[in-house]
């Protein structure tokens, strides 16, 4: 959702401009301010159901994770210029809200051995070469399955109750209520303001000879603030009582105590299944959608983006926060919403800074009332826009590749097997093209050549 032409709030342009020209170009307005603050609340869909089952079963300290996530935002922000999500790390939140339950310290040690092995391959440049190694349809194949995934996901929280007591992800067998301030109507009138007022999530209306044309009028609505805005507002109607349970102040910040114990289990449980994911969604998949959404901007580069990870973690982690990565879902989701620049996280950062030190972990109660209709709507939107950036494939093998990676990751539940499928197709595809006639033949030629050479200087000399 960008701003329509004229719109007094874009830099550069007016008072408005020259005001803000003491900012870092990272963080200058591209768009309107409503336009980033659209984006800035564009990923919360993937987090909060996350982070509040976390803080419901897991017993993570919200307030924490807030300011140290807010402090990521502002970095990430500051240092890529374009909407950089900070999202929660989902296998190790997965395995943490399973039968496993991971407790949290060795939640904290999952975080920090990912951190470590990322810090590692970004500062050694091996990030950057796996990326330039991979397959562009392999890479598409993963942004699908994990566009698929999130847009499953999303359908589920409109359709279905969930439980964030047990799991992010827990939908119930009670299908979510016709009416209501929870309902499938109130989700589904979210769903289509959404769609009059953004569209397809174009910059600009395309008209049949391939000219752009002028926006209509109501995609200058800020939908995704507004819809937000309602959610939060239904908290306090749905259940007034929480405001009695708010408690003013930030949680108190403590190191969390790792035992050598703890390290083993968060380190097979939570790290290995992680890894992967992190590799492939949180630097490969995002550098190549960055460049995608960003054309005009240079390439992000692999080795920084892992290196990003790897310090936020090693920073949030001994404290108790969530540990976070980027993801391909979430740049999908902030761009998908308007964000353009990293004003879009700052402004992210400054909300999420205030609730951490003002309600600290009593914010938990808030969010427990948010309408989980509407988050999913929001989901639903961010998965879509991050599968639609493999529309690019120009050839049918390329898209068999694609398909099959995100079939195998999607029915596999690994995005780590349906890489390695990916990949082992791409090779036997590409054997197929070698010329082995002119190979054999090339080599027989050689054989004759060396053979007649040899019998020649016998000639000579006899």
């Amino acid at each position: 959702m960008a701003s329509a032409a004229g719109d007094p709030l874009l830099p550069g342009e007016g008072s408005g401009g020259r005001r803000l020209g003491f900012l870092p170009s990272t963080i200058r307005l591209k768009t309107s301010v409503w336009s980033e603050l659209g984006g800035a609340v564009g990923d919360l869909g993937t987090y909060i159901p996350i982070v509040l089952a976390l803080s419901l079963a897991s017993h993570l300290d919200l307030g924490t994770t807030l300011i140290f996530t807010a402090l990521y935002n502002f970095s990430t922000g500051l240092l890529f210029g374009i909407p950089m999500p900070v999202q929660p790390m989902k296998s190790i939140a997965a395995v943490a809200l399973s039968s496993a339950h991971l407790t949290v310290p060795q939640i904290m040690s999952a975080g920090l051995a990912v951190a470590a092995i990322l810090l590692f391959l970004g500062a050694t440049g091996l990030m950057t070469f796996i990326y330039r190694l991979l397959p562009l349809p392999v890479v598409r194949g993963v942004q699908l399955s994990q566009g698929l995934s999130f847009a499953f996901t999303a359908v589920k929280y409109i359709r279905y109750v969930q439980d964030f007591s047990r799991s992010s992800s827990a939908s119930t067998a009670a299908a979510r209520p016709l009416l209501g301030l929870d309902g499938l109507v109130l989700a589904l009138a979210a769903l289509l303001f959404i769609i009059l007022a953004t569209g397809s999530g174009d910059d600009e209306d395309v008209a049949a000879d391939g000219t752009a044309r002028r926006r209509r009028s109501c995609s200058r609505v800020p939908a995704a603030v507004i819809v937000f805005a309602l959610g939060l507002l239904l908290c306090f109607v749905r259940d007034p009582s929480i405001l009695r349970g708010l408690r003013f102040g930030p949680a108190p910040l403590r190191i969390v105590k790792i035992t050598w114990e703890d390290f083993k289990i968060g380190f097979w449980e939570g790290a290995v299944p992680q890894l992967p994911l992190s590799v492939l969604n949180s630097v490969i998949a995002v550098c190549k959608l960055s460049s995608d959404l960003f054309p005009e901007r240079a390439e992000l580069s692999p080795a920084r983006v892992s290196v990003s990870v790897g310090l936020m973690n090693f920073v949030g982690c001994w404290f108790g926060a969530m540990p976070c990565c980027h993801g391909a879902g979430g740049l999908a989701g902030q761009y998908r919403f308007g964000g353009r620049s990293g004003a879009s996280v700052v402004f992210l950062a400054v909300g999420k800074l205030a609730l951490g030190l003002v309600f600290g972990n009593s914010f938990v109660t808030i969010l427990g009332q948010f309408p989980i209709g509407i988050l999913g709507v929001m989901l639903l939107f961010s998965g879509i826009e991050l599968a639609m950036a493999s529309r690019d494939m120009g050839t049918k093998e390329e898209s068999f590749v694609m398909l099959i990676c995100a079939g195998v990751s999607l029915t596999g539940s690994s995005a780590a097997l349906g890489f390695i499928s990916g990949i082992v197709l791409f090779l036997l595809l590409r054997l197929r093209d070698v010329d082995y006639r002119g190979i054999v033949g090339g080599w027989g030629a050689g054989r004759r050549q060396t053979g007649n050479k040899v019998g020649g200087d016998g000639d000579e000399d006899a």
